[in-house]
């Protein structure tokens, strides 16, 4: 091996270790935003009922897509361990992350052979972003990925990436018999199960993979049996209709409209991955990295032409092989003097991208021993609702609202309303008009017994004193940020 081939593999593997050391030191703090409520109380009903779970929010019989192989193996994790679910949650972010790191050496050691390019391939998909930080489940931003790693996303992006590694030798004949095929099906229904935007990002992947291959009539023949198999696992699944799914789209659409926006400040880095693109299509018109990113970035143009913003959630299908492309540019480009010209320009990248991203160290250390400039990139986690499990019990129901709603069913209570998008509820609206009502200003103390006695209302949780003097409601408990705990009398 080169001497500079050495020393690239060296400086870009200690550099993706020490990005994998925050992101464990990450996983002991287990930062609390977004929707790790929703997966803490999905694994908390799983450890009552593996069989009969219900709405992991409400208190009600309904399925939910959150009912995935992944958070079913956690259920039974917690259920045997007697473990809390938080514990739980770590453990799987560390599967989950594991899975990631290991699929992308896997995946990018089917493009390339140079020793440096799966570190700088998982750098690249880490830090090259933009300067604009943007967190979302399924997008593996340093950020984002900090704050999601005990996400089901996390765990599926992993298995897709060793997906596409794996189908990618199978449609090359690499040993490759009826029983992978039935593997790859089996293995692609259950990322779908997992993380179903996910599964779109790995099904674009993979078609993107056959696509590349120009495979003959024998690998199309275990291909379409793939999917068969996949397809009825799909069907079999015991905790939800997976097919359903397909006539929710129109209500996570105003949820998804945040992903259209300032598109520039969130990702101009990858351009550089862009360009890298164009020089894989100049060598080969079906590069692979070229194809996948032509889908994602095709279907993620038709969703904000036609409104359909949920659509957004494929944007990792363009970012992913652009990201990718850019680091194997530097280890593959022809001429050593333009290796030298990529190496500099992904340097410069990743720098700014880090940089971009460094307040993800106030994960770790907390606001006080950052830096000034860094603090001021550092966004304060949530707090918790441990201050009322004193009082508040597995399956008793809360009126809560916002941020409460969706952190309180995390602790094993349940809330009238449910705190995210539920297409299988079916009286979700009336759900949400009663809490609306119940907090509005000016309604009748009788109207609120009456929605209490509905919903079988135990507790009330809300912030500041607007229901202060209820004659319905005792305060019991104090938390942070003024909240206050009412027990229903």
């Amino acid at each position: 091996m080169p001497r500079a081939g050495a020393v690239s593999a060296i400086v870009a593997g200690a550099v993706a270790a020490l990005v994998l050391l925050l992101l464990l030191l990450v996983v002991l703090r287990l930062p609390w935003t977004g929707d790790l409520g929703m997966h803490a109380a999905t694994v908390e009903r799983l450890r009552h009922s593996l069989l009969h779970p219900g709405n992991p929010l409400v208190d009600a019989d309904t399925p939910s897509p959150y009912y995935s192989p992944w958070t079913v193996v956690l259920g039974c994790v917690a259920r045997v361990t007697g473990l809390s679910v938080f514990v739980v949650l770590r453990l799987g972010a560390l599967v989950g992350l594991g899975l990631l790191v290991t699929g992308v050496w896997r995946y990018v050691r089917t493009l390339s052979a140079r020793p440096a390019a799966p570190a700088l391939a998982l750098l690249g998909l880490v830090l090259l972003w933009g300067t604009a930080r943007f967190d979302w489940s399924g997008f593996l931003g340093l950020g984002s990925l900090a704050l999601t790693v005990s996400y089901p996303s996390v765990f599926a992006l992993g298995l897709a990436f060793h997906f596409w590694a794996w189908l990618a030798r199978a449609v090359r004949g690499e040993g490759a018999g009826w029983g992978i095929w039935v593997g790859l099906g089996l293995l692609w229904a259950v990322i779908l199960l997992c993380h179903q935007f996910s599964g779109i990002v790995a099904t674009l992947g993979a078609l993107a993979t056959v696509l590349a291959a120009r495979c003959g009539r024998g690998v199309w023949m275990r291909l379409g049996a793939a999917v068969a198999v996949g397809v009825v696992v799909l069907w079999a699944w015991p905790y939800y209709d997976f097919f359903a799914l397909f006539g929710a789209g129109d209500g996570l659409d105003s949820v998804h409209r945040a992903l259209y926006r300032d598109l520039a400040g969130r990702y101009w880095l990858v351009l550089l991955g862009v360009a890298a693109l164009g020089m894989r299509w100049r060598r080969d018109r079906r590069d692979v990295l070229v194809l996948f990113f032509a889908l994602g970035a095709v279907v993620f143009a038709a969703g904000g032409l036609s409104g359909h913003w949920s659509w957004g959630r494929v944007l990792p299908a363009a970012l992913i092989p652009a990201q990718v492309a850019a680091a194997l540019e530097v280890v593959e480009a022809g001429r050593r003097g333009v290796r030298a010209g990529w190496a500099c320009a992904l340097g410069a990248a990743l720098v700014v991208g880090a940089w971009a991203q460094a307040g993800t160290l106030g994960y770790v250390t907390g606001r006080g021993p950052l830096p000034g400039l860094v603090a001021a990139k550092y966004r304060e986690p949530w707090g918790g609702y441990h201050w009322i499990t004193r009082w508040v019990r597995y399956g008793d129901v809360v009126m809560a609202r916002g941020r409460a709603a969706r952190q309180i069913p995390a602790y094993g209570a349940y809330t009238v309303a449910p705190g995210y998008p539920d297409f299988f509820l079916g009286d979700e609206g009336e759900r949400v008009e009663a809490v609306r009502v119940y907090f509005a200003e000016g309604t009748r103390g009788s109207v609120r017994r009456g929605i209490e006695r509905g919903f079988g209302v135990r507790w009330v949780v809300d912030r500041g004193e607007g229901l202060r003097g209820e004659a319905g409601l005792r305060v019991v408990a104090r938390g942070g940020e003024g909240e206050v705990l009412y027990a229903v009398r």
